[in-house]
């Protein structure tokens, strides 16, 4: 297998909404498993690289091991319309964790997919019911929290709102096993479990650094090397994007009213510098950016 992006016939169609860094990811790991995708997003920017782009995470998969050599690659299709997603087997939408924007998106979908078709919504603190209650038949649409790079990590939270149906379920695990991951289901809120647990550390890893208790490298040490925390709470912001988890963590304190949940200074001065992390080459470590 040379990481071309070549055409599978007879295979169901995933359609994802969203050329960014989740959207690339998730199209990386469906294609890489053989399952054509149809990438949509109005940027012209994103779309005139995404190719070259999910052919690096390609690259990079593969020679990490996270999806197999061998075997069929999908083919990848880009689009600017939401009209290009209405022959999708399932469809993902990766948008930024803004609600209004996301409800916005699946209202688009929903007015071209077939009925019945799953429509999922790929985020990390959004409730899935605050979004069905903006959009038609809720009952096709689930909660997928795919976390960066999703090539990689094995595991997925899911999330069943109230309003979504045993058909959006059963499609959920189809997709799943097509992709070959593992899904856990659970209830909805804001944060689900991942993030309700895992942002409030990263919050307060970065007060600590803020308030000049222990250095960046020091935070990680020791929640490494004491707690088993395999790349430490700082090094983790960077690989999921600190402006992401500052929007996911807004969201969380919109919506719980929790103070811990509120943006670190720090987070929010590397945001505003434009220091985000792994796929900016610097966050609270520099990276070499592909």
């Amino acid at each position: 297998m040379n990481g071309s992006v070549t055409e599978t016939g007879g295979t169901p169609r995933l359609a994802v909404f969203g050329a960014g860094v989740m959207g690339i990811g998730i199209a990386t790991l469906a294609v890489g498993r053989g399952v054509p995708v149809t990438l949509v997003d109005v940027d012209q920017s994103r779309l005139g690289t995404a190719r070259e782009r999910l052919r690096g995470e390609l690259r990079l998969a593969h020679m990490t091991g996270a999806l197999p050599r061998t075997g069929p690659v999908g083919e990848l299709q880009l689009a600017d319309s939401a009209v290009a997603a209405a022959d999708a087997t399932w469809v993902i939408e990766a948008i930024t964790e803004v609600a209004e924007l996301k409800a916005k998106v699946h209202r688009e979908i929903a007015s071209v997919v077939a009925p019945g078709t799953l429509r999922v919504t790929n985020t990390s603190s959004i409730p899935v019911d605050e979004l069905a209650g903006q959009v038609p038949t809720p009952e096709d649409l689930a909660g997928i929290h795919f976390m960066n790079p999703p090539y990689l990590i094995g595991t997925l939270e899911v999330i069943r709102g109230p309003r979504t149906g045993e058909r959006a379920m059963t499609a959920v695990q189809t997709l799943l096993t097509t992709l070959g991951r593992k899904g856990i289901v659970v209830g909805d809120g804001p944060g689900f479990v991942t993030s309700r647990v895992l942002h409030r550390m990263i919050n307060d890893a970065a007060n600590v650094v803020e308030e000049g208790r222990a250095s960046v490298e020091d935070v990680d040490g020791l929640m490494q090397g004491c707690l088993g925390h395999p790349t430490g709470p700082l090094r983790t912001a960077d690989l999921i994007g600190i402006d992401n988890l500052v929007d996911s963590l807004s969201v969380l304190y919109e919506r719980t009213g929790d103070d811990s949940y509120r943006p670190s200074e720090l987070l929010l001065r590397k945001v505003a510098e434009g220091d985000h992390g792994r796929k900016t080459g610097r966050g609270f470590y520099e990276y070499e950016v592909r």
